[in-house]
């Protein structure tokens, strides 16, 4: 069967950035919906008409992936605000309840970067928000979609997107 609008797309994958560190890989298969909301635009394009099999490399530019670094989703929020266990690596679907920092995103995934006695630093940026990319892929299987995942748009939560969120069930987050 040939990858084409919807459909459901089994892959494996290696991801690196441009100096070869891997950071993340998908030894075993996973299904990803394609012609929704699972997949990169450039990957989906990479897959078009392709089956069972097929093997690519893609360089993707930061704005193909998880988009340029932006500094206005870096804010320092009261250190009160957050209970005594906040660490490094914590991250809150939204601004943390009782947010006192104004004009924070609400649809974003903030990640706390740094904790000092006074305040909290969360970054709104995707983790590899700013990063080239390089893609190992290959297509392990391809099957007709269900009416729910054509529904939904999706085989269950999104692994590769450009919004502020970390891909599920992936090392990315």
């Amino acid at each position: 069967m040939l990858i084409t609008t919807p459909c459901v797309a089994s892959l494996t994958w290696k991801l690196q950035d441009t100096s070869g560190t891997l950071i993340d890989e998908l030894a075993d298969p996973v299904e990803f919906f394609y012609g929704g909301d699972d997949l990169l635009a450039k990957v989906e394009e990479a897959l078009l008409d392709q089956e069972a099999g097929f093997t690519t490399t893609l360089h993707l530019e930061p704005e193909h992936a998880f988009g340029d670094y932006d500094s206005a989703l870096v804010f320092f929020e009261e250190r009160s605000v957050f209970a005594d266990a906040v660490e490094v690596g914590m991250q809150f679907d939204g601004p943390p309840t009782g947010a006192t920092t104004q004009g924070m995103p609400t649809d974003v995934v903030y990640t706390v970067t740094e904790v000092y006695p006074g305040h909290v630093v969360l970054d709104g940026n995707h983790p590899l928000a700013g990063i080239a990319l390089r893609l190992d892929m290959t297509v392990r299987d391809v099957r007709a979609a269900t009416e729910a995942e054509i529904e939904a748009g999706s085989v269950g939560q999104p692994v590769f997107t450009v919004m502020n969120t970390a891909p599920s069930g992936s090392a990315l987050h």
